[in-house]
């Protein structure tokens, strides 16, 4: 067996898998630009305190960080044991969202407020691949900067909806609140440990209510704080009754009492565009978050998340600009187009060639390639075969590539400046002159 394959955690896409990512892809743009995004593109890398500390500790431990080069590693060869901060100053980008930020701060005063951009690209992170889960993917984000306002989340959830439609696959989309997580560590006595709690807690749907509590434990929870804390490993019911319960068990903190009242305006509004379910355990596991979190589950396939995001009031203040509140969405686009193939619901997509020109001899090589240009000119998808090759090798050639048509132009048709055309389907066969090329039936 070959030894040459991709690096663990990375894929290559053959012609019908670029097509698939195209078509989803094709579908997201359309949308964004309906809501009046923008696209916008950043360096695949970037310098490594722009990503560190973003992204919580687990974050920052699957951040890819890159060697330095040249003369500093010349300068380090012989040192013992260089730290490893030493070594690296780079690091492939793990998101989107923050390297957006660090283009909002570097380009304050320029943009007109508020900013929206819609970006899709790769991004990179150490995890352990598996199902759904890739070293390399691409991120489909959507970003508003510029607006406290709760009718940019309202716009985001409608997005969602409407993408997900468009591409035919059944969701759930979930909220939360960071400040309702917040409220939470108040009453629990453990305020000063809210990303412990939170990490811990964005794990429920992967270990359960016994893990969390496990991990509540290892991280030093007292068992008064673990009991405190209980109320939030409930699966949430009722849309209204979750809410009265949570006023009542969230009375006492100010920023869970304000959490609640944008939450029953934001789901009353969003609400409208189709369902969005209160979800209380969902904490997102990036520190950036300060507002409305949401996350978007497959109900008919087994996959995890296929999109997320939520409120970021200050991120861009860790680049020296303050004030500047964002929010913004991402689809999974890897997974989205595994759902959709799991389920069948991708279209027939086709970028091969509709046409083989096949060729007979040298003397009518010419003639061969006029035809082909005649073709491509009148938009016809087309292959040249490159050399006068058996007549049967050609046809399956035609075959294997997927041509629907043979367009055979040896010396009777040269003469007669015509185009013999098979249908390799149905066998039927035409006599077409070059001129009309561009008005026959494909089809």
């Amino acid at each position: 067996m070959s030894q040459a394959r991709p690096a663990k955690g990375t894929r290559d896409f053959a012609a019908a898998d670029v097509l698939r990512r195209r078509y989803v892809v094709g579908v997201l743009q359309s949308v964004f630009e309906r809501y009046g995004f923008s696209p916008l593109e950043t360096p695949s890398f970037e310098n490594l305190d722009t990503l560190m500390g973003k992204y919580g500790e687990e974050g920052d431990r699957l951040i890819f960080k890159i060697l330095r080069s040249g003369d500093f590693m010349k300068s380090v060869a012989d040192a013992k044991q260089p730290k490893a901060t030493e070594l690296a100053d780079k690091a492939l980008r793990y998101d989107l969202t923050v390297p957006f930020a660090r283009y909002v701060a570097q380009h304050a005063g320029q943009l007109a407020m508020p900013f929206r951009r819609y970006q899709i690209q790769p991004v990179w992170r150490a995890d352990n691949p598996q199902k759904g889960r890739f070293r390399e993917f691409y991120q489909c984000d959507a970003d508003v900067v510029g607006s406290k306002s709760l009718w940019q989340e309202v716009e985001l959830v409608a997005m969602y909806h409407e993408a997900f439609a468009a591409l035919g696959l059944k969701v759930e989309v979930r909220v939360n609140h960071r400040g309702l997580l917040a409220g939470i560590s108040e009453v629990a006595g453990i305020s000063d440990r809210l990303v412990e709690f939170t990490v811990a807690l964005d794990k429920l749907d992967k270990v359960g209510p016994d893990g969390v509590r496990a991990e509540w434990r290892e991280r030093g929870f007292t068992d008064a704080q673990c009991a405190a804390l209980e109320p939030a490993l409930q699966t949430s019911g009722d849309l209204g009754s979750t809410l009265a319960q949570m006023r009542q068990w969230l009375s006492a903190s100010e920023r869970g009492m304000q959490a609640l009242d944008e939450l029953e305006w934001l789901t009353e509004r969003a609400g409208r565009s189709g369902d969005l379910v209160l979800d209380i355990t969902l904490a997102r596991g990036l520190n950036y978050y300060t507002g409305c979190i949401f996350e978007v589950q497959a109900t008919e396939v087994a996959m995890g998340s296929v999109g997320g995001g939520g409120r970021y009031d200050n991120l861009t203040g860790i680049f020296g600009v303050p004030g500047l509140s964002g929010v913004g969405i991402s689809f999974g686009l890897d997974r989205i187009v595994l759902c959709l193939e799991e389920l069948g619901r991708i279209p027939n997509l086709s970028s091969g060639p509709q046409v083989l020109v096949v060729q007979f001899s040298e003397s009518e090589a010419d003639y061969a390639y006029l035809v082909a240009s005649d073709l491509r000119a009148a938009g016809v998808r087309t292959a040249l075969y490159p050399e006068p090759a058996k007549i049967k090798k050609q046809f399956e050639h035609a075959e294997r590539i997927g041509a629907a048509w043979v367009a055979l132009t040896g010396a009777i048709e040269q003469a007669d400046d015509r185009v013999q055309l098979k249908n390799l389907a149905t066998g039927q066969q035409f006599s077409v002159r070059r001129s009309e090329l561009a008005q026959f039936d494909w089809n």
